[in-house]
């Protein structure tokens, strides 16, 4: 069953929304807000949250306020990865929680939260037995950042690739799954953590692991999945069918359903991170999808 919708995936991020084209967010208030009321008009029991923030920031937060956007959805939510990308310990959840909690009163919720094998296993596995102990019990849902590895012939989605040295390909690493689907020390670890920790897996457009990823994820107790549909995606030929395939193999789980990435031929810049020309055509995206999905 579809539980939420969220609207965009790090719109805070520059390798995920091209803030050069919109400096103050505001094409992406904008867009939030219709989608928001589009989604409503066809779910209105379905949740609606403000796209996860990666880095953790107040200020963008107190923006969005700003700008009406709080108004239009039920929970914001936030990324952590303090071994890997934050410069904060991961210690320090608790407060970076806080800080959102400062300014709205709408519910935080951790879309992504995950540690990389890059150096070693035994870092992914202490940062998942000390996530765990820090974040359940403060977020009604936890994401844990991925069952899977990302496959090496694929490209991580970031606009600045190898230029970003280790920090790029450490998100081939993320998973508690290697890339062949097998596990990592960390897997065995999962199952006393769930169901109060769900995990968010990326499912590219015909993707060969889906049904094997639905395997594991029964298997490890999992509840709560976040995913995505493309509105870019939604162009390809046979789209519906591969969404039809992807959601009704995920239909015994809660779903919260991430839409972004913007059709090349629809963006102010032909890229997948621009803001859309006509916000109209994503929240009509993210209304079908609705109608289609949230049953």
């Amino acid at each position: 069953m579809i539980e939420a919708v969220m609207f965009w995936n790090e719109p805070n991020n520059l390798s995920h929304w091209d803030f050069e084209l919109d400096s103050n967010w505001e094409i992406y208030a904008a867009m939030v807000k219709c989608a928001s009321a589009a989604v409503r008009a066809e779910a209105p029991g379905v949740k609606r949250v403000l796209g996860g923030i990666s880095p953790i920031d107040p200020g963008f937060i107190a923006n969005m306020s700003r700008q009406g956007v709080l108004d239009a959805v039920d929970v914001v939510a936030v990324h952590g990865f303090p071994l890997d990308w934050n410069h904060w310990t991961i210690h320090e959840w608790p407060d970076k929680l806080d800080e959102i909690r400062a300014v709205t009163t709408l519910p935080v919720w951790v879309s992504e939260v995950g540690v990389s094998t890059f150096g070693a296993e035994e870092v992914q596995e202490f940062g998942l037995k000390r996530s765990a102990e820090l974040l359940i019990g403060r977020s009604e849902r936890i994401y844990w950042y991925s069952l899977y590895d990302l496959p090496r012939a694929w490209p991580a989605t970031t606009r600045h690739r190898e230029a970003e040295g280790s920090s790029y390909y450490r998100h081939f690493y993320m998973g508690l799954l290697r890339e062949d689907g097998t596990p990592k020390r960390a897997l065995a670890h999962f199952p006393q953590f769930a169901p109060s920790l769900g995990i968010c897996q990326w499912f590219h457009f015909e993707d060969h692991r889906l049904d094997d990823a639905v395997r594991w994820m029964r298997k490890l107790g999992v509840r709560h999945v976040r995913t995505g549909l493309s509105w870019a995606d939604s162009l390809r030929p046979n789209a519906l069918r591969w969404f039809d395939r992807q959601m009704s193999a995920l239909d015994d789980f809660e779903v919260t359903l991430t839409f972004c990435f913007t059709p090349e031929s629809r963006g102010l810049r032909p890229h997948h991170t621009s803001p859309p020309r006509h916000i109209e055509e994503y929240a009509e995206f993210c209304a079908r999808m609705t109608r289609c999905y949230a049953r």
